[in-house]
């Protein structure tokens, strides 16, 4: 058989080796953020009505009209920001799946997008396998400033777009205000398209907000804004994202979802529906307050075992320094830390050309409080 080379540089993500290793193991995963909370009563409740009620066909390319209704009453009450839910919203095979369809959609081969380091591995490897150019530009901790000189250097003639994760993962970084203008005039100074994974919105810690790029008025034009119910409603596997932007974007991208995955789930779009129509504000405040409980609970941990964790100021990752452990490279450490005390953490260089990921591990607190506490006191065995 004669195999594509289009994808020859790409391979199985750390991400998903090391959950492998981990469960040959019997160890604790905080690699894959796999958020194995329970799924809220209404979610759950509403996708069995609708498996009950055999309503398995498909759904219309654009998703299901009342969640697509429920998306757009969403993003106006909270954020102000006004999206015609029959044009403007498109439901997705998850955020990654939006994306994917979003870059094949707007972008041409060969076009060059601009991507803060570390990355999100999927968005790089997105990029490479639709033939798009990807520009890495740095961001140091522990604040993760964007520096707008540092962007000014990484534009050509051939930059298309650039992609913007609030909070983010790996690093937790939240936009500040001034950082929020600066990428908006940057946009606008150069024709940017923004692609904005905000799948973390409802995750922030210490006080601060989740300021989404599409309020600005000057980028409701420019932003194809990405996110989900993965992370808020502990339904990773589920698959529902959804995205908002212009009705024209929006029409081509639909397409290239219809084309890619034909549809998300149908029943599931129905139970993302109920929980988005049942779950009450007070939800989303204390679902932040949960996971900052559980931020601290690990970076506590691993500060205490002298891996110095950059505390995050969203999501629900954390990078931390791992020389400590004495390896040339992130994956010995990361094995090392999985054969000595049985936990599982993510290589640095799935979110980094730069060689400073090789001193780097990835670190996820989405678990239970009881999984976070065994993990934290395994850690401290390091000490």
């Amino acid at each position: 058989m004669r195999i594509g080379s289009r994808l020859a540089k790409l391979a199985i993500s750390d991400i998903r080796a090391m959950t492998i290793a981990c469960q040959a193991k019997g160890g604790i995963n905080l690699g894959q953020g796999v958020c194995d909370l329970p799924t809220p009563e209404p979610v759950a409740r509403g996708a069995i009505r609708a498996i009950e009620g055999h309503i398995a066909t498909y759904a219309h390319p654009m998703g299901i009209a009342e969640l697509r209704q429920a998306v757009a009453r969403k993003v106006e009450t909270l954020y102000g920001v006004s999206y015609d839910p029959q044009s403007e919203v498109v439901i997705t095979s998850g955020a990654t799946g939006g994306f994917a369809a979003s870059i094949l959609a707007l972008c041409e081969p060969g076009d060059e997008i601009i991507l803060f380091e570390p990355y999100y591995g999927y968005h790089l490897n997105t990029v490479l396998s639709l033939g798009l150019v990807p520009v890495l530009v740095p961001l140091v901790p522990p604040t993760w400033q964007i520096d707008r000189q540092a962007l000014e250097r990484a534009v050509t003639s051939k930059t298309r777009a650039i992609v913007i994760c609030t909070p983010s993962n790996p690093g937790g970084k939240v936009l500040s205000e001034s950082e929020r203008e600066l990428l908006a005039d940057f946009c606008q100074s150069h024709n940017l398209i923004a692609f904005c994974d905000e799948i973390y919105e409802h995750i922030v810690f210490d006080g601060k907000r989740h300021l989404p790029l599409q309020q600005l008025p000057q980028m409701r034009s420019r932003c194809v804004t990405l996110t989900g119910l993965s992370k808020t409603f502990s339904i990773t596997g589920w698959r529902i994202g959804y995205l908002t932007t212009t009705a024209e974007a929006a029409s081509r991208i639909a397409i290239a979802h219809d084309l890619l995955y034909v549809c998300a789930p149908t029943p599931l779009q129905l139970g993302s529906l109920t929980g988005m129509l049942e779950t009450p504000r007070a939800y989303y405040d204390e679902l932040s307050a949960m996971y900052q409980r559980k931020r601290d609970i690990l970076c506590s941990a691993l500060t205490d075992a002298g891996l110095h964790p950059y505390w995050p100021a969203g999501a629900y990752y954390v990078l931390a320094d791992v020389r400590k452990l004495g390896c040339a490279t992130s994956r010995q450490a990361a094995m090392k830390l999985l054969d000595e005390v049985g936990i599982a953490a993510i290589s640095g260089t799935s979110f980094y050309q730069d060689p400073v990921g090789e001193t780097m591990l990835r670190f996820c607190f989405a678990k239970s409080d009881d999984a976070l506490v065994e993990a934290a006191c395994r850690l401290r065995r390091l000490c």
